[in-house]
């Protein structure tokens, strides 16, 4: 008798409206743990704090508010999970300035969520998660890469589940 071989998961998303974008950001949050980071990657508007605030929101045991850390740089959040990094590198001028920022630290201890990763150079942590937001239609897609082993199926399962 022939089985049906497994199905294969996709790598990307199409996220019709910012309640789907958020209900991603949830799925990641009970993904992810201590030494995981996430770069978000993509233009101006494309959803990367959006999706941020929803991971840092569903991890968070109760509700605050979650500024964008553009003029900051890094936001930091204590979690019952651990500590939540949330960087947005748009304003730096040379990929060094990131350790001056201490994410070197935080990359081996804490959940990091970085906007803007380009301007990490070959700074990049060691299995990230690489999620590119780009505008579709109505909505956005999103296409996932990378992450510690099985990390992008669980993002994926959880997702297409709920």
């Amino acid at each position: 008798m022939l089985q049906n071989p497994p199905a294969t998961i996709p790598n990307s998303l199409f996220l019709a409206s910012e309640e789907a974008t958020s209900r991603l950001g949830e799925c990641l949050a009970t993904l992810l743990r201590p030494g995981d980071s996430v770069l978000l990657d993509g233009r101006i508007g494309a959803g990367k704090t959006h999706l941020a605030r929803a991971i840092i929101q569903a991890r968070l045991p109760q509700r605050e508010e979650v500024p964008s850390p553009t003029f900051t740089l890094v936001q930091t959040y204590d979690t019952p999970g651990g500590e939540i990094w949330h960087a947005d590198l748009y304003r730096l001028s040379h990929p060094d300035e990131v350790w001056e920022l201490g994410l070197d630290d935080a990359f081996r201890t804490a959940i990091c969520l970085v906007e803007w990763p380009d301007r990490l150079g070959r700074h990049h942590p060691p299995e990230a998660l690489h999620l590119s937001l780009r505008e579709e239609g109505e909505g956005r897609r999103v296409r996932l890469s990378g992450g510690r082993a099985g990390l992008v199926d669980a993002v994926m399962r959880a997702f297409l589940d709920d």
